[in-house]
């Protein structure tokens, strides 16, 4: 009795073992995680009044449909550079100044700014202005190019920007070295079909391909579900990038096809209208906005974008000669030097 009572339940081990066995390996033959089921890790969103005082300030700045221009600016960006002016920031709302059909955008334009001298800047210049607390360190100086600090502020960039769109806002983000000449709604697409069109540092001539080299300096994006969840991935693999700033880490989503996963559709701006230093705009005509990009200190960058300001004038006031190739930017001598400042 007690001998059957013993192989029955030296039987039932074994099974038991063994259809465990056959659960384990039967997992191990599954596909890896796909991007709809990252696991993406808990980001502190805005206090209670943190996130009323963004509200409310994305509500005035907003324009029909819920959208709205943001800029991220700190003390560095609204000083004078050697205490010379214009700052980065005069020179950045010049550009809306003398910009065709410009100024008014200025009335949808919110100043991020993450210290108090930047903030008190812009209530003095009685734009639209929000106060971003961060908690992550001290963001007032020139950040150097792929410094830690740089990249440290790109992904604080990139978090409140999620923020933003989980508020209900569609949003054109501008880096402040971007001038507008003039208004780019003309040519970036309406449809709601597209979720997100980025600028290009070189553009290959096909819009929606994904070999072109991204640029976060500039880009459109609407607020849904799919944009939302692009942004929590993105922001979640900081963890997991280090050394990497945030645009090189979306370029790595994108080629691993986490668009297709959360069937997101992407437009890339051609340079032709959405023109920077790295790949100057042709034609002077066409021109939206030009970026001051492929350039490492905030020194050089003014000086190259004064240089723009100057040609942009010199071209409205028709001092260039009649003939399609007559118009010329100016050499962008500071940038290609920045790089052999150390």
């Amino acid at each position: 009795m007690d001998y059957t009572k013993n192989s029955i339940s030296t039987l039932a081990i074994i099974s038991l073992l063994l259809v465990g066995f056959i659960y384990i390996s039967t997992l191990s033959t599954f596909p890896p995680k796909t991007f709809l089921s990252f696991q993406i890790n808990p980001t502190n969103s805005p206090p209670g009044m943190a996130k009323y005082e963004l509200e409310e300030a994305l509500k005035k700045a907003s324009m029909a449909e819920k959208t709205v221009i943001i800029t991220v600016i700190n003390k560095a960006y609204v000083e004078p550079y050697n205490g010379e002016y214009p700052s980065m920031f005069d020179l950045f709302l010049e550009g809306f100044w003398e910009g065709e059909s410009t100024r008014v955008l200025l009335e949808h334009l919110l100043v991020v700014a993450v210290d108090q001298t930047a903030y008190e800047r812009c209530k003095f210049r009685r734009l639209h202005c929000y106060r971003l607390v961060t908690g992550d360190g001290d963001f007032a100086g020139e950040k150097i190019y792929m410094s830690e600090e740089f990249i440290k502020m790109m992904w604080r960039r990139t978090r409140f920007l999620m923020e933003v769109l989980k508020l209900g806002y569609n949003f054109i983000f501008t880096d402040t070295d971007v001038m507008w000449l003039r208004n780019p709604f003309l040519m970036l697409n309406k449809s709601k079909n597209l979720d997100l069109q980025m600028s290009t540092d070189w553009f290959n001539g096909d819009s929606f391909s994904y070999s072109n080299s991204i640029n976060t300096g500039f880009y459109y994006v609407r607020s849904n579900r799919k944009t939302i969840t692009l942004f929590e991935i993105w922001y979640a693999m900081r963890r997991n990038s280090k050394g990497m700033k945030e645009q090189d880490v979306l370029a790595k989503l994108l080629r691993e096809g986490v668009d297709k996963e959360l069937y997101l559709r992407m437009k890339f701006l051609d340079t032709l209208y959405f023109g920077g230093f790295c790949s100057d705009n042709k034609d002077v005509k066409l021109v939206m906005t030009v970026h001051a990009n492929c350039c490492r200190t905030i020194e050089a960058k003014m000086a190259d974008l004064k240089n723009v300001l100057v040609d942009w004038k010199r071209f409205k006031e028709g001092h260039v000669a009649a003939g399609k190739n007559s118009f010329k930017w100016s050499k962008h001598i500071s940038c290609n030097n920045s790089w052999h400042v150390l």
